[in-house]
């Protein structure tokens, strides 16, 4: 004997019914923090804080990088860094 029962009911009815606890406070908590710690994580990833965390030593001001990158090439250059020589030769 076969018998076949079909019951139309919603989840929250049959949730309801079975007497289990609602869950959907909890579920509207977790997914608001988890929400908020992808956006914040978009921030930390943003390329001006990439460069302040992986050079915090860099300069900050485009008149600052200006200097240091002036600086550097004087170190390469003949005569433009401390101890280099005047001139070839």
């Amino acid at each position: 004997m076969k018998v076949n029962v079909e019951i139309d009911c919603t989840p929250e009815e049959a949730r309801r019914f079975l007497g289990l606890p609602d869950l959907r406070p909890m579920q509207d908590a977790v997914m608001a923090k988890v929400q908020q710690q992808m956006l914040d994580a978009v921030n930390v990833l943003s390329p001006e804080s990439l460069l302040k965390t992986w050079m915090p030593l860099a300069p900050q001001s485009p008149e600052q990088m200006r200097d240091a990158m002036a600086a550097m090439f004087r170190m390469f250059t003949p005569g433009g860094g401390a101890g280099g020589k005047s001139g070839p030769g």
